[in-house]
């Protein structure tokens, strides 16, 4: 990864919680252009740790540079001039109930731009395209999606700024084996044809073979090895042996060779 932009660059992060100490010295690098997903297990805190880095949660100690910046050292209007250059799909979309999926996606164009409302409309209907959803859609309000629409929606949101880095908690969770597969297959193209980096957290085996190429893997309250999914196989520690070499993570495996996707 020399030579390599850093555009997230973690050190030594503490986050705690009264008594419960939930990072100790956590360290991770993530590079423009490439799609890093972390695991780990119950109460590893990889959603805590999307929110230090997005800077939703101030951390105890240690530092994060989000795209050369600390967040935590930023006038308020040079930070929200870097989190407009990030996207975030959260857990179950968290779209507004009482507006329609376009007018979800122009909140982020109304909060940081003062836009006509034809143009935010425009921009809306093209991120809806971008996210794979059919035009109709646009009018139509969360509760009336189904569960992969309402992913889509969300994500048409999240990358309604045209973000640098797009995080995604559990984007895959609750789709059926056909919705995740196409939901992965959407974020590789807008991978390749936005020049996104995508971080992501997911406990999608078939996400982290198809279209990762670095995992991360929170244990012992730090990333215990941040590499390619070849390398993190071969890791000698208990958790990372039984996910990745039990019998869903050697289907996983199996699926991505079979499909000739490259280990990434």
């Amino acid at each position: 990864m020399n030579g390599r932009e850093k555009v997230i660059e973690v050190r030594g992060l503490r986050n705690q919680f009264g008594a419960q100490v939930v990072h100790e010295n956590l360290d991770l690098d993530v590079y423009r252009g490439e799609i890093v997903g972390v695991v780990g297990g119950s109460g590893s805190g990889k959603s805590v740790l999307l929110r230090s880095i997005i800077g939703l949660n101030r951390p105890a100690a240690g530092s994060v540079t989000l795209l050369g910046e600390d967040l935590q050292r930023l006038s308020d209007t040079r930070r929200a001039a870097i989190e407009s250059r990030c996207g975030v799909l959260f857990q179950n979309g968290a779209l507004f109930s009482s507006l329609t999926v376009a007018d979800n996606v122009m909140v982020p164009l109304r909060e940081h731009f003062h836009l006509p409302l034809a143009l935010m409309q425009q921009v809306a209907a093209l991120k809806i395209a971008l996210a794979g959803l059919p035009a109709e859609a646009g009018a139509k309000f969360p509760a009336e999606l189904s569960g992969g629409m309402v992913k889509r929606a969300a994500l048409a949101r999240a990358i309604a700024l045209d973000p640098d880095i797009l995080f995604l908690d559990e984007p895959t969770a609750g789709l059926d084996p056909i919705g995740a597969s196409a939901f992965d297959r959407l974020i590789l193209t807008l991978r390749e044809s936005l020049g996104l980096t995508v971080f992501l957290i997911t406990h999608d085996l078939d996400t982290l073979y198809t279209i990762c190429d670095r995992v991360a893997v929170l244990s012992q309250k730090r990333v215990l090895i941040a590499d390619t999914l070849a390398r993190v196989e071969k890791c000698d520690d208990p958790w990372i042996h039984e996910y990745f070499q039990g019998p869903r993570g050697r289907a996983a495996a199996t699926a991505a060779t079979h499909a000739a996707i490259p280990m990434r």
